[in-house]
């Protein structure tokens, strides 16, 4: 089909830049405001040269049809715009065809879903814009009968964002990137084995039935996991569930929506939880349900706060919680999403230790920057896009609440806030730290459009959001769901040590380092997915350097003696794919999508 399309580009080409994975060459291409919406008005429209009567008037209707803006409808028709047309068609200008930028807004949607099924019919049948068309570039388009009617919405939704996106661009900025990172992830070869190992109750009548988050050991080998929606289970050695807390009945002001982190986002143990009883929770309520520790602007709109809380247990030993909470932190978001992150103790530090017993955790931009307000979550003075590390049993917090470790990064520095440990993330959604020997601090972030990664934790150290998406400059004022090449302030911020852009997934979901002992296969491989695809990978941990890009492996899963994929398996489009580990340091698979938990028993190889 790629073939035929170069061979009969009258959708649309660009000389300037060539998608086309075939042909390895990086996609890129200039974005012209003020040209796109008129030239493409022009090519596309009968009798629409800029300025007529009739382009003033079409350019102010609006598509008959709406166009699918979901999560999964874009990264799927981001693929197939990569597979199918990029290597013939731009959002940049007209070439052999006309540019696709505006498309969306100038033409009715039923005409581009008839046009794309079959061209030549449409012009046989006197379609005046294919007509039109067939004149100005003498040849045909083949048709495309063999897109869905699934395939068709998720191409003209990407298509459709695309060219809203471009209408942010108001400095113009030129060279954006549609396909960053040309190479695709090599398979690795290897399939993990997975058995299905546990399901949660039900928390609702509609998908997803359940919300499942987090699955961790906890001091003394006891292992955890939760619902969203409030419930934190204990997982019992025969594979039953116990409800340890249910925050949502214990704090009248708990709401789970929206946003999709929002509920019980979160928890951690304090190492010494045996003797102390003490845990730690993160969740959302309603805004203005109390005074906010940090708020943003009173021009700026409130959609959730986010509540860090100590518990300490009467008896940590018990199957069920008793005891008491206290508020630790409350901060403000203007935004459902990029909220309050993962919470964690770093395992590996040993009593007495300056490490030990302080708490880490990854709070997101919460939206700010794509409300262009990047000054609120680009530097040290303000909490958003940062991950914080604090001493929970202190109380030298600007609140009193907490305390501030003298060793962070930014204690002595003016108008810093003390307990922020790293900065410059967009949804530091997940850390865990290498327990296998290196002892390095893994933190995943979150993409926007472009690009997900994975980074060396290092104190101090700013990885560029809102100024970088992976290793590429991001334009707040620029057309947000493209990256762009760096413009000369190489080595001001730190980079990932992993990345993959959005041919290969759209939300990454942090892993371990595989610790146990069950699967030779993968000691010495961090293990980390895709969230939406439910795609699995792997980095050899030996390949993680600061500074440096480590290659990643895909990985295939079997499920019931069939190599297949985690999309199959759950039998959703949208896996909302996490990953676990027990106290043994073996690894599981979680899909929220259908609520279940898989472990992984197995690698074989596969022959090809």
């Amino acid at each position: 089909m790629r073939r035929q399309v170069s061979q009969h580009p009258l959708w649309g080409s660009n000389h300037y830049a060539n998608f086309s994975r075939s042909q390895g060459r990086l996609s890129q291409f200039h974005l012209l405001i003020p040209a796109l919406l008129s030239i493409f008005s022009f090519i596309l429209l009968p009798s629409c040269a800029p300025g007529s009567d009739v382009e003033t008037a079409q350019a102010s209707a609006k598509p008959k049809g709406e166009y699918s803006t979901g999560e999964m409808v874009i990264q799927r028709g981001m693929q197939l715009f990569n597979l199918h047309c990029a290597s013939c068609h731009s959002f940049a200008e007209n070439g052999i065809g006309p540019n696709l930028s505006g498309v969306t807004s100038e033409v009715e949607k039923d005409w581009l879903v008839a046009f794309i099924k079959n061209p030549p019919e449409m012009i046989e049948k006197g379609d005046p814009r294919s007509k039109e068309l067939f004149a100005k570039y003498k040849q045909y388009m083949p048709p495309f009968a063999m897109l869905g009617d699934e395939d068709l919405e998720d191409l003209l939704g990407f298509i459709h964002k695309f060219s809203e996106g471009e209408k942010r661009n108001t400095n113009n900025r030129p060279g954006g990137l549609l396909n960053p990172v040309a190479e695709k992830i090599p398979s690795s070869g290897l399939s993990l084995q997975l058995e299905e190992y546990l399901e949660i109750p039900p928390s609702s009548e509609v998908t997803p039935v359940s919300r499942i988050n987090q699955m961790e050991p906890i001091p003394g080998g006891r292992v955890f996991i939760h619902d969203l929606r409030g419930k934190l289970f204990e997982i019992k050695k025969d594979r039953t569930l116990s409800v340890y807390l249910d925050a949502a009945a214990e704090l009248p002001q708990f709401v789970d929506n929206p946003g999709k982190g929002s509920g019980l986002a979160s928890w951690a143990f304090h190492p010494d939880f045996e003797t102390n009883g003490l845990f730690y929770t993160t969740h959302s309520e309603k805004a203005g349900s109390a005074a906010a520790d940090y708020t943003v602007p009173d021009s700026i709109k409130i959609a959730l706060q986010f509540v860090l809380l100590e518990w300490k247990a009467d008896d940590p030993a018990s199957s069920i919680f008793s005891g008491t909470k206290r508020e630790v932190l409350r901060v403000d978001m203007a935004s459902g999403a990029h909220t309050f992150q993962e919470l964690n103790f770093n395992p590996l530090a040993t009593p007495g230790s300056q490490e030990y017993g302080k708490l880490y955790l990854g709070i997101g931009d919460a939206s700010l920057a794509l409300k262009r307000l990047p000054s609120l979550c680009d530097n040290i003075e303000h909490i958003w896009g940062s991950v914080i590390r604090i001493d929970p049993l202190g109380r030298d917090s600007r609140n009193g609440k907490y305390g501030i470790p003298a060793d962070n990064p930014f204690v002595n520095t003016p108008k810093a806030l003390p307990e922020i440990w790293a900065y410059g993330f967009r949804n530091p959604h997940r850390i865990s730290w290498d327990e296998t020997g290196s002892g390095r601090m893994l933190i995943t972030n979150i993409g926007q459009h472009s690009l997900e990664e994975v980074n060396l934790g290092q104190a101090g150290a700013n990885y560029g959001w809102p100024h970088r998406e992976g290793t590429f400059l991001f334009d707040v004022y620029a057309n947000p769901e493209l990256v762009y090449p760096v413009e000369g302030d190489e080595g001001k911020y730190t980079d990932p040590v992993i990345q993959y852009d959005h041919d290969e997934g759209s939300a990454v979901s942090g892993g371990y380092v595989y610790a146990g002992e069950a699967v030779e296969e993968l000691k010495g491989k961090y293990i980390f997915g895709d969230i939406s695809l439910g795609t699995l990978f792997y980095t050899n941990i030996a390949d993680v350097v600061a500074g440096q890009q480590a290659p990643i492996y895909r990985l295939d899963v079997s499920f019931g003696g069939e190599v297949t994929d985690l999309v199959a398996v759950t039998g959703s489009r949208r896996v909302e794919l996490r990953i676990g580990v027990d106290a043994e340091g073996e690894l599981y698979i979680l899909t929220k999508s259908n609520g279940k938990v898989y472990q992984i028993v197995g690698v074989e190889k596969i022959t090809t």
